[in-house]
């Protein structure tokens, strides 16, 4: 597949199987969203303790102590629900590269057959999930053991130092991060285990980092886009109803008021976001299929299926095993596109 044709078979995926795709990406923002709510309700407690406060003298010991817990409890839930959030749309990456699959072969996939299809993978997607997470973290705690051991030693000068280790770790999570994309989606669709699967995305990405980077990055860019274009206006509107609907009317108006607008913002917002990821979910299947077209010839065998019609409530490409190239390299000719209509 072309570049063009990879991201317009991604549109073509969500429109021909908006219950799977979208329905799917909606329910993980949900569950997210509500993660949110709850961290937004603590944080207003937090709120009304402050207000507490004299302002005009410092707070007593007392006073700190029972701002301290909730504070800190605030912050140990925001790193709660970032890495709940990130292991749940993981496993959403992986279930919805089976209906991208099967779309490539104009099958449709209903919301229950997909869960259907994927159920017995979950396990293995919830695994390769948590073992995701290093990914980021690993790069993140080195940096920062070396800035602190840097500037204990060096003072304020170390910051020229560690300014161009934290661009450096910032790519290397990039580069890990485009390498191990592929493994949710062969997770589910070739049913592999934790540690295959990775290999699995190493080995498919070999030669071809700048190319995935590429097609990753537009599609992020996209969506990025899409979502300023949304939230934006909505950040605006919330502001000025605010203003109108109770202007003079009390600190207690207001603070409902601003709730109200705060649930319908992040309504919207979940909405947004369930397209955007749902969009992002297709292009990374996408280039799972099409890494494995140009290396195992994985084309000729969808080919065959699409002309047999066999296996119409399967998963295409399961249970193919990968082919090495032939002697020379696979050299494969134009793309097979992705099917119109």
């Amino acid at each position: 597949m072309l570049f063009g044709e990879i991201l317009d078979g991604a549109f073509q995926t969500i429109r021909r199987n908006p219950a799977a795709m979208l329905g799917s990406s909606f329910l993980g923002q949900c569950v997210a969203l509500l993660l949110s709510a709850t961290l937004i309700a603590g944080s207003l407690g937090l709120l009304t303790r402050l207000e507490q406060l004299d302002g005009n003298q410092a707070p007593s010991d007392a006073e700190l102590s029972s701002i301290l817990g909730p504070t800190l409890g605030l912050l140990a839930g925001m790193v709660s629900i970032s890495l709940l959030t990130t292991v749940l749309l993981t496993i959403l990456g992986g279930v919805m590269a089976v209906p991208a699959s099967r779309s490539a072969l104009n099958r449709k996939t209903g919301f229950k057959q997909v869960w259907v299809l994927v159920r017995h993978r979950l396990f293995a997607l919830t695994g390769l999930s948590l073992l995701m997470l290093l990914v980021p973290l690993v790069p993140i705690v080195v940096l920062f053991v070396l800035a602190v051991a840097i500037l204990t030693v060096t003072g304020p000068a170390g910051i020229l130092i560690v300014f161009p280790i934290g661009l450096g770790a910032v790519a290397v999570i990039a580069w890990l991060y485009i390498r191990l994309l592929l493994a949710p989606a062969a997770v589910a669709i070739e049913e592999l285990g934790v540690i295959e699967s990775m290999r699995r995305s190493w080995s498919l990405t070999t030669g071809s980092w700048w190319r995935t980077f590429g097609i990753v990055l537009v599609a992020f860019l996209i969506v990025g886009v899409i979502g300023q274009v949304v939230q934006i206006p909505l950040t605006l509107a919330v502001g000025g109803i605010g203003s109108v609907v109770s202007p003079h009317g009390g600190l207690e108006q207001a603070t409902g008021t601003a709730i109200l607008l705060t649930v319908i913002s992040m309504v919207v917002s979940a909405l947004v976001g369930a397209l955007g990821f749902a969009f992002q979910s297709a292009v990374s299947a996408l280039v799972y299929l099409d890494l494995r077209m140009r290396r195992d010839g994985l084309d000729v065998e969808l080919l065959r299926m699409m002309e047999s019609g066999s296996d119409p409530d399967g998963v295409p490409g399961r249970g193919l095993p990968a082919r090495r190239p032939a002697a020379g390299g696979w050299h494969p000719g134009s793309g097979t596109g992705f099917p119109a209509g």
